[in-house]
């Protein structure tokens, strides 16, 4: 497969996650997920992919809104590197979300398709929401 094919089909699985996470689409988040994936939150804490769902599974986290602004796509047959930038709304813990946020997101590619092995978030936004602890999100 030449590398455009991979380019774009890694930015269709990013557009995909972007999808199942304004969703909560707990399915599509598993199939995207590595199981062995650590997100770093923008408090700089690791998680793993059972926090990420259970975010989604528990309603701690809902996405109102995930407006992309730039999305930039690295890919190899192998490996991939997505930088989303954009906007979030919703609620995270109960209280109200708006953020301006930057996500990295590595990628590994398998007959199985794309899945995000580390992601790294990142808040843009001066004052998101009354901020507290488990801020985060892959």
């Amino acid at each position: 497969m030449p590398i455009i094919d991979h380019t774009e089909s890694l930015r269709a699985a990013e557009r995909r996650l972007q999808a199942a996470q304004l969703n909560s689409d707990i399915d599509a988040l598993t199939e995207l997920i590595d199981d062995s994936v650590r997100f770093t939150g923008p408090d700089g804490n690791l998680y793993s992919k059972q926090d990420d769902l259970r975010l989604h599974e528990t309603g701690h986290q809902v996405l109102t809104r995930v407006e992309e602004e730039d999305l930039q796509v690295l890919a190899t047959a192998h490996t991939g590197v997505t930088w989303f930038l954009g906007t979030l709304e919703g609620t995270l813990g109960g209280r109200r979300l708006v953020a301006r946020m930057r996500y990295t997101r590595t990628w590994i590619h398998d007959q199985a398709g794309w899945r995000i092995i580390a992601a790294h978030a990142t808040f843009l936004t001066d004052n998101p929401f009354d901020i507290g602890d488990g801020a985060h999100g892959g």
